[in-house]
């Protein structure tokens, strides 16, 4: 039983939006592969590819109301002062917006950054240029969310990437959240804007690796300002 237990810790579920497509590329490997055997592995190793794209894994969220978790794995690509878009209604005055980036290889689930209530759900149709251009925030198709927390609202916007096609948004209006609870995925490659009141600092540099649900962002209400971190 040990042994079955260990397994069962390193295997991650497959979120079941992504049962269809591991499903697809696993009925195209078998074709293929009747046609000519080697594109059978060929098929395989996509098909392994594409159950691990859409993992799932449990994570340890810290339970503060004073702290942002990150909302995406991936990459840190961006901490500036930013007007927020407009169709959130968070007002004219910058706000502190922190930029995750998601490869093909990070898991696509976001999370809650912080407990609260969703107060609006805004989508905007666009364009699918590289996510990781500050100009997508602007111009790609995004979904984002509002969420009403102890420290005033919040902005979550889950922006489209060169090749992801699909936002989904498991949330709906005046639902409660907690922290680090799943709210949405998308589709192959893309990235997230957290836009956070006046009073958060940031915890994180640009370059950094965050985990979704885990890596703390930000704080409220601490002296210290901004984190200086160095490369090493």
């Amino acid at each position: 039983m040990s042994l079955l237990n260990s397994v069962r810790n390193v295997i991650v579920p497959v979120h079941k939006e992504g049962y269809p497509f591991v499903a697809g590329f696993f009925v195209a490997s078998l074709v293929l592969g009747w046609i000519f055997k080697p594109l059978f592995w060929i098929g395989l190793i996509l098909t392994l590819w594409c159950a691990y794209f859409f993992r799932d894994p449990e994570r340890m969220t810290p339970q503060d109301d004073d702290l942002a978790v990150s909302p995406a794995d991936g990459r840190v690509s961006g901490v500036q002062m930013v007007t927020p878009p407009a169709e959130l209604n968070l007002g004219s005055l910058p706000m502190l917006r922190i930029s995750i980036f998601m490869n093909v290889f990070d898991c696509h689930v976001n999370r809650s950054p912080m407990r609260g209530r969703i107060t609006n759900i805004a989508y905007r149709q666009g364009s699918f240029l590289n996510a990781e251009l500050d100009k997508a925030s602007e111009q790609n198709e995004r979904n984002g969310l509002v969420i009403e927390t102890k420290h005033g609202e919040i902005g979550v916007v889950q922006i489209a990437g060169l090749v992801a096609r699909r936002i989904l948004c498991f949330v709906n209006p005046n639902e409660p959240l907690d922290a680090g609870e799943r709210i949405g995925l998308i589709r192959f490659g893309s990235r997230l804007d957290i836009f956070l009141p006046e009073g958060a600092s940031s915890r994180v540099a640009i370059g950094q690796r965050a985990i979704a649900g885990e890596t703390v962002i930000a704080e409220f209400g601490s002296a210290k300002g901004p984190t200086v971190s160095r490369r090493s």
